[in-house]
């Protein structure tokens, strides 16, 4: 049983980055956008937050901080895909070489200026980086370990999933956002801003991959600013939208079996070389390609417009 427990905590904490990066492609996506910048979001969003947690000693100042350097960043996305119709994966190409040369950048010259040779994080914001437990729940034998006694980015991570579906599925934006992402000219003849709900999602989902980004930076680095912390996650966040079926509850399961796969060899007798386990969530992926393109439902399946810039005047 520990063992198990063990194995699911390390899932969850190393899925968690991939929950932010997928949820926030979901939303890009819903909107008609193949971004493929979620890399480079997430790697200015991951030195956004470490330098501002740096600099303020506040974790919470860090969490917005990054958040707006995603969201930024996206608008740069945004404006040259919606406004001047540029091609988005090109586009996203160039976000995701330009996010992770910025981060970089940024990262390794405010460690020089600090004359140490390691930037690490202040005391205080490492200790509101620790498992927050939660009175009573924490407590409960396995069960609370399993659930209730992890950082504070993983439970923002979840409600953020949570929020994101409830939007998508629950609400009248959410309604106008799918409708723009399966045919923009019909949603535009309805009345709906195209244009302007394009920017509001890009941004968002934007925003949401950056604090993935910043967990990289501040939780997997262990507060130590790391060169090129995001490490591939934003590319592996992308291909685990289809696992995730394009929805923010699947997600959570897409993230944390990713994050089990990854985890696994650590877990067991190294006779099978870890390369083996690598593989297998890149597999599962594909299957899960190949299930949801033989569906005809509409739900599990990419947007029609995504990745097709929408000309007004073409309608």
């Amino acid at each position: 049983m520990d063992f198990f427990v063990n194995f699911f905590v390390a899932a969850v904490l190393a899925g968690t980055p991939l929950l932010f990066g997928i949820v926030g492609e979901i939303i890009n996506e819903k909107a008609g956008h193949l971004n493929l910048g979620v890399e480079g979001m997430m790697s200015i969003g991951a030195v956004a937050g470490f330098v501002v947690g740096y600099w303020t000693d506040n974790l919470f100042f860090a969490l917005v901080a990054a958040f707006v350097a995603g969201m930024l960043s996206a608008l740069i996305y945004a404006v040259l895909t919606v406004t001047f119709m540029a091609d988005q994966n090109v586009t996203g190409l160039t976000l995701t070489v330009f996010g992770i040369g910025f981060s970089n950048f940024v990262g390794d010259f405010v460690r020089e200026k600090s004359g140490s040779t390691s930037l690490k994080l202040p005391e205080n914001i490492l200790e509101s980086l620790g498992k927050v437990e939660i009175p009573v729940l924490t407590d409960i034998p396995v069960i609370g370990k399993m659930f209730f006694n992890y950082n504070i980015f993983v439970y923002i991570g979840i409600v953020v999933a949570i929020l994101a579906a409830i939007y998508l599925h629950r609400t009248k934006a959410g309604l106008n956002i799918r409708a723009i992402g399966e045919n923009p000219a019909a949603a535009d003849a309805a009345g709906i801003p195209v244009t302007k709900l394009k920017y509001i999602n890009l941004m968002l989902g934007g925003g949401i991959c950056a604090i993935g980004g910043a967990y990289c930076s501040m939780i997997i680095c262990n507060g130590v600013w790391v060169t090129s912390c995001v490490n591939g996650l934003g590319w592996i966040a992308v291909a685990l939208v289809i696992f995730a079926m394009w929805d923010p509850n699947k997600a959570i399961i897409a993230a944390v079996v990713f994050g089990g796969f990854s985890v696994l060899k650590y877990y067991v007798p190294q006779v099978i070389p870890s390369s083996v386990f690598d593989m297998i969530p890149f597999i599962m992926t594909i299957l899960v390609l190949i299930i949801t393109s033989m569906r005809s439902s509409k739900e599990n399946s990419q947007p029609k417009s995504c990745g097709v810039n929408y000309f007004r005047e073409e309608r």
